[in-house]
C-alpha cells in the first residue's frame, strides 16, 4: 500500500498543535493542500465534514502519504473513536474520498466523515477549520 493517502481537515492539521498531529507527522509525508467537495461543520472544538453535491462547497485540508497505513489508520480510528469496540453509530466513519490537490491532480484518500445529523450545527462557510480557528483566536 505505497500510495495510501489520508486527508485531514481538523485537529490533525498543522496549526492545531494536537498530539495526534505529531504522531501523524512522524508516520507520514506531507503531500500538499487539497479540497474535498463537502460542507464543514463545527461540532464542539473540532469540525466534521460531510459530502455535498454542490461543487462550490469545499472543505480545505492537507494530504499525507502514510508509511505504514495499517498501523497509523488503526491509531487514528481509535483517536476518532470509530474503530472496533466503539458503540454504533460512531461519530465518524473512515472512508475513501476524492480530492483535488492544489496542482489540480485528483486522488483518492482516506478521511473521517462526520456520521451524525448536521441540522443543529454551525456551518463553517470558509470550509477551513484552521483558518476559522486562527480568526477566532485573533478576534478574541
Amino acid at each position: 500500500m505505497n500510495n495510501t493517502y489520508l486527508f485531514v481537515y481538523g485537529s490533525l492539521r498543522p496549526g492545531t498543535n494536537s498530539e495526534m498531529f505529531q504522531v501523524l507527522a512522524r508516520q507520514a509525508d506531507f503531500v500538499g493542500e487539497a479540497s474535498y467537495q463537502g460542507k464543514l461543520y463545527k461540532i464542539d472544538d473540532y469540525p466534521g465534514a460531510v459530502p455535498s453535491k454542490n461543487k462550490t462547497d469545499l472543505v480545505q485540508g492537507d494530504v499525507y502519504q502514510l508509511y505504514n497505513s495499517e498501523l497509523i489508520l488503526s491509531q487514528l480510528d481509535q483517536y476518532e473513536e470509530c474503530g472496533p469496540g466503539f458503540l454504533q453509530p460512531t461519530e465518524y466513519v473512515r472512508e475513501l474520498c476524492e480530492l483535488r490537490l492544489q496542482n489540480d491532480q485528483i486522488i483518492q484518500a482516506w478521511f473521517y466523515r462526520y456520521n451524525r445529523a448536521t441540522d443543529a450545527l454551525e456551518l463553517l462557510a470558509s470550509g477551513d477549520f484552521v483558518a476559522d480557528l486562527a480568526g477566532k483566536t485573533i478576534a478574541s
